[in-house]
């Protein structure tokens, strides 16, 4: 069965991401980084939402917290929330084509950087500078790229 062929695929993936994101960048590429934690979730959520949720969304966001030393509970948050919208239109989601998923990967990273400057406002918290709104953007692109990679690694080389 595929999705027992892999089971070490989801934790390696999402510590690939979290790997990526602690990843240093030139300054000025720095706003274009994109938030690839989110990448994989809304990976995994769309493809086996019966080994990823709102609870591995926000246990991976207290890890991102701690490594990225960012306020404890912040990427928890923002990748509950996630998880949340992707959970509710996944069977929309899942038959999009790629395309299409892309724009909508993009709404939601577009979305996670509202609730990330809600957060920042409320607690007091300097923003980030505007060029950091360019992130959903790049992250839409590489959609496409992690959505097939991933899929590779999980059917096997056989999709």
């Amino acid at each position: 069965m595929s999705r027992q062929r892999n089971p070490w695929l989801l934790p390696v993936s999402i510590l690939a991401a979290l790997l990526l994101g602690l990843l240093p960048l030139p300054e000025m590429l720095q706003a274009l980084r994109p938030y690839w934690l989110a990448l994989v979730l809304v990976y995994w959520l769309i493809e086996a939402p019966e080994r990823a949720g709102l609870g591995l969304a926000f246990l991976t966001g207290l890890c991102a917290d701690l490594a990225f030393g960012s306020i404890l509970g912040e990427q928890a948050l923002r990748l509950v929330i996630m998880a949340f919208i992707v959970g509710r239109f996944r069977a929309q989601l899942r038959f999009f084509p790629l395309s299409q998923q892309a724009l909508a990967i993009g709404g939601l990273l577009l979305n996670d950087r509202v609730v990330a400057a809600v957060l920042h406002l409320m607690l007091d918290e300097p923003q980030l500078p505007a060029s950091f709104w360019w992130s959903p953007l790049t992250g839409m692109l590489l959609w496409p790229p992690v959505f097939v990679l991933l899929d590779r690694f999980r059917l096997g080389g056989r999709g």
